[in-house]
């Protein structure tokens, strides 16, 4: 009986762990946005098939919206800061305001011509424990990019650091983004998004304990001055949501 407990205290902690945080959905391309512009993002998320049962503290994913306000301004042609308003919309006390981050960028200028887009995020906030046992937390995004003709990659080798929670000890969580896409005309673009999760850096844990996400997506460029990406999305192992569909619409001024 006690070798059963201990391994339910185990996977409790796995999935405080790794509790998934689909609220931002995006793969980030490397330019900063322009000095003197502000840019307005809903991020509208539904969950198909995620969790039917409580994590610890954690609400279960089936079946709730994510909505977040993202505003962001370009202070400089290299330096923009962000702010998140995370929001959540679901049955059995799942509808509240989330938490809020907010995420200074700097970028490579164009003016050193380099071969590839390089820029660096980096993003801290609070979130409640109902929908993160985490409740303070730090990523670390670099980001590269390219385009070749029709061709687009973006890669995005992120670090997560909990401060308060379960993995407050666990060091730096290992969780890579990566985008392609292919320009099919002047302005649609499809591609595959990839999210991951795999565990501490250098320490990864077995594969059904990480997050694996494979996302086919659309971008449409219609206007210098609009966003929009939508896409659906796959979970490929046993702590990732199932099924999930995603837009994103932004406004420049």
């Amino acid at each position: 009986m006690k070798k059963i407990y201990l391994l339910f205290a185990t996977l409790l902690f796995t999935a405080h762990l790794y509790a998934q945080n689909n609220y931002e959905i995006q793969v980030y391309g490397a330019p900063t946005m322009d000095k003197g512009k502000t840019m307005f993002e809903l991020h509208s998320n539904y969950t198909l098939n995620g969790s039917t049962t409580s994590s610890g503290p954690e609400l279960p994913t089936n079946h709730v919206i994510h909505e977040t306000i993202e505003i962001t301004h370009g202070w400089t042609s290299w330096f923009e800061t962000g702010f998140y308003i995370f929001n959540s919309i679901g049955s059995d006390g799942r509808t509240a305001y989330v938490g809020s981050h907010i995420r200074p960028r700097v970028a490579v200028p164009e003016s050193w011509k380099w071969p590839v887009g390089v820029s660096l995020s980096a993003e801290f906030g609070f979130q409640k424990s109902a929908f993160d046992a985490n409740t303070s937390s730090l990523e670390l995004r670099p980001i590269i990019d390219k385009k070749w003709n029709k061709l687009y990659l973006a890669i995005n080798p992120t670090l997560d650091k909990s401060f308060a929670g379960p993995d407050q000890n666990a060091g730096f969580i290992f969780s890579p983004n990566v985008k392609g896409s292919y320009d099919v005309s002047k302005a649609v673009a499809l591609g595959l998004e990839y999210y991951g999760s795999t565990g501490p850096f250098f320490h990864y844990d077995p594969i059904q304990q990480q997050q694996h996400q494979i996302f086919i997506a659309t971008d449409l460029d219609v206007s210098p001055d609009w966003e929009f990406n939508a896409g659906f999305g796959l979970g490929l192992t046993n702590s990732t949501d199932k099924a999930i569909v995603k837009m994103i619409i932004g406004r420049r001024f």
